[in-house]
């Protein structure tokens, strides 16, 4: 029961993760300020690496991780090129950024609580990407 929490509870991990490496990644060329151009790849690296982390956990169990599904990801890339479309303001940036993260957070949390016999160092770390998620949204907050 424990090594199937893990990973399950780090496939997730490892999917939240990428999708915010590439949600980042999408917006990381509209950005105007300064500032948030910094904010937003401090954060994507901090994403990448918790994945490297990830990766190396899932390594040890013999295990290829998640990718995002491609409905989440193609939701994702629709919501975004018709936002910018209309708008390619540090605005529209930060609320997608803020809506990305807020998704995260619900996710990874029911994840979280639905694996709960998921070793300690891989729950850990699940509150660790919660965090950075939470961190970012409250960076957001002045660009919105």
């Amino acid at each position: 029961m424990i090594e199937d929490d893990t990973i399950k509870l780090l496939r997730e991990c490892d999917a939240g993760v990428k999708m915010g490496i590439s949600s980042i990644n999408e917006v990381l060329g509209e950005v105007k300020d300064q500032e948030l151009s910094r904010i937003l790849k401090s954060s994507r690296d901090a994403h990448e690496r918790l994945d490297r982390e990830v990766n190396q956990i899932l390594q040890q169990y013999q295990d290829e991780g998640k990718e995002p599904s491609a409905v989440a990801q193609g939701m994702s890339w629709m919501k975004t090129s018709m936002k910018m479309a209309m708008d390619k303001s540090d605005r529209t940036v930060a609320d997608l950024m803020t809506d990305g993260c807020n998704m995260g957070i619900k996710s990874l949390r029911k994840y979280r609580n639905q694996y709960p016999a998921a070793e300690q160092r891989v729950r850990d770390l699940t509150d660790r990407l919660i965090a950075l998620e939470e961190n970012m949204v409250t960076d957001m907050r002045a660009y919105l």
